[in-house]
């Protein structure tokens, strides 16, 4: 195998397909550059490892553990766990992290996450082009590779699911919610290891849904962002009769919503009733973070509660990095990331389930009556176009609205225009040749006319 490490160096993470453009013996080079360029300049003496189900999982996390031991680090290896056990590990043990996964990707790949002590995330600009540097020299210089240090580190195992469960359910108390019927559609990934013991003991019904773990995901790709991916979800709701659905992507870091009827919830509307539930338990004061194309309602609602709207790019390294500079209290976005500040930061889907079943649970309305006030606008979600010319297109997009009298028009993430009753943001994909286009406006008639109007402009 010939590795380019520019194809599968992404700007958070490590992502690629095995055995094609990673392997373990690249695997342990990561452990080694990992242990030189985060943890040992930090004064860790030690890492923490986990890894999801697929089939190359265990091996390529081991094979990292070795590299990084051989530096002199001492390694506890979690075996399978959630990406955001993983952070747990990080945060309660202090230690940097590095997680095996690929998400929601098809079974062939599989990935890397890494993070600092206390689950601060390292990407590109904090430290991951630097771990990528080092692992091309060594490929490029074998005889330059990394000696092994006098002392190697040692290789522990420990089960950290118990603890993390207990340390999420005492930040949201659902102990006294009145009984609820949940379908949990786990999509063969982490979730069937995480929810038993995270949601057991309590006064709930799961009826789980692809709970086996199965890294080759033999019912549906593991990414409820794709509407087809919540459809047997939507329809096991239904037939049980249910007051909730959950569905969590391949890592389980990621949580979705569909309520009683089947429908869809807007990750913005959960942004915004975690947000609420996040002010009152912090005495109605703080920031709470929204990446820009997450919905009006959000900052609405955020200040109605008494706490203070944050705006930001979207991803997580940028939501991180706000929470860490404000202080805030909880971020969302509208992929379904969900950020705490009690959770070092870091994300977690399992977490904002919680608050949902905390929220629903408290009162005895329906979860369609409950989150109806917090999804206030109708939206597009996000429409993906081709282009040939991502900085032309948007520029003849912003031409096209620069004389509008109402209108502002500002680019921290992409072109973004606003008018007082609609706005839409139209930014490039990173990795193909791609525009994202979101749009909300204040009625359904103008939603359609304005997406219309703007998909047109790209397109031509």
């Amino acid at each position: 195998m010939t590795a380019d490490l520019s194809q599968i160096v992404k700007a958070y993470d490590v992502r690629g397909v095995v055995p094609d453009q990673w392997d373990e013996h690249l695997s342990a080079l990561f452990g080694a550059a990992f242990a030189q360029v985060t943890a040992v300049p930090a004064g860790s003496g030690a890492i923490v490892v986990g890894h999801d189900m697929r089939p190359s999982s265990p091996g390529l996390s081991h094979a990292f553990a070795q590299g990084a031991a051989e530096q002199g680090l001492d390694v506890v290896e979690i075996g399978l766990c959630s990406t955001d056990q993983l952070y747990y590990a990080s945060g309660a043990l202090d230690l940097p992290g590095a997680m095996f996964t690929a998400s929601h990707n098809p079974a062939q790949y599989n990935g890397i996450k890494l993070c600092r002590a206390g689950a601060a995330p390292v990407g590109q600009d904090t430290g991951l082009a630097d771990i990528r540097a080092l692992v091309e020299s060594w490929l490029d210089d074998p005889a330059s590779a990394p000696a092994s240090a006098a002392t190697p580190g040692t290789l522990s195992r420990r089960d950290t699911l118990d603890d993390y469960a207990a340390y999420l359910r005492s930040l949201v108390d659902v102990s006294g919610i009145r009984p609820l019927k949940v379908v949990v559609d786990a999509g063969n990934g982490m979730g069937g290891h995480t929810v038993p013991t995270v949601l057991g003991n309590l006064p709930l019904t799961v009826v789980p849904l692809y709970f086996e773990l199965d890294g080759t995901f033999p019912n549906h790709e593991a990414n409820p962002l794709d509407p087809k991916n919540l459809v047997d979800l939507q329809a096991r709701v239904r037939a049980e009769g249910a007051d909730l659905g959950l569905a969590f992507d391949g890592d389980a870091d990621r949580c979705f919503v569909v309520d009683e009827r089947g429908e869809p919830v807007s990750p913005s509307a959960v942004t915004a009733l975690v947000a609420a539930r996040e002010l009152a338990r912090n005495g109605g004061h703080g920031t709470v973070i929204h990446n820009l194309i997450t919905s009006w309602s959000v900052p609405e609602v955020v200040r109605e509660h008494g706490g203070t709207p944050a705006r930001t790019r979207v991803g997580h390294s940028f939501i991180k990095a706000e929470m860490a500079a404000t202080g805030a209290i909880f971020g969302g976005e509208h992929s379904a990331h969900y950020y705490f500040r009690d959770f070092w930061n870091a994300d977690t889907g399992m977490l904002a389930a919680l608050h949902v079943l905390a929220a629903l649970g408290g009162q005895p309305a329906p979860f369609s009556t409950l989150v109806a006030e917090y999804d206030r606008y109708p939206a597009s979600g996000e429409i993906n176009s081709t282009v040939t010319d991502q900085q032309a297109t948007t520029a003849r997009v912003r031409a096209a609205y620069a004389d509008h009298p109402a209108a502002t028009t500002d680019t921290l993430d992409g072109l973004t225009v606003t008018t007082p009753d609609w706005w839409f943001n139209l930014r490039p994909s990173n990795t193909e040749p791609l525009l994202r286009l979101n749009v909300e406006a204040r009625d359904r008639q103008t939603l359609e006319r304005l997406t219309t109007e703007v998909l047109e402009l790209v397109r031509q």
